[in-house]
């Protein structure tokens, strides 16, 4: 997933792989791999934050917070921002029992978002 990001992304800002990683001097096998999920995404947010920008992804953007997002998920951890909210923390239990015991349908998915959403919006 996080190697279909990247991917998408130079792709739409119109750079061939070779091209992208000479603007960058980035080691075109290396990008390749991540592209194709070969590599692992760095946990590093250094260089997260090198990727972001010759991505042209601002900081405070919301495909920032999904750069950051699949890399870590992809690493088999929950985004760190959301470990620093303890009240979303301890329902992390309950909801990962919910989503083993029911598996719960892509609609029944959209479901709980919308309203994990309208909860924080009234926040």
């Amino acid at each position: 997933m996080f190697g279909e990001f990247i991917k998408e992304r130079r792709q739409k800002l119109g750079y061939t792989l070779r091209e992208f990683c000479k603007k960058h001097q980035l080691d075109p096998g290396n990008w390749s791999r991540l592209e194709r999920g070969l590599s692992k995404p760095p946990q590093n947010d250094k260089i997260l934050n090198e990727y972001a920008s010759y991505l042209e992804i601002k900081h405070d953007s919301a495909e920032y917070r999904d750069l950051l997002d699949l890399a870590e998920f992809e690493q088999g951890k929950i985004p760190r921002d959301l470990l620093k909210d303890n009240e979303l923390k301890n329902l992390l239990p309950l909801f990962f029992r919910t989503v083993r015991e029911t598996r719960p349908t892509e609609e029944d998915l959209i479901g709980i978002i919308e309203a994990v959403r309208s909860q924080y919006e009234t926040k």
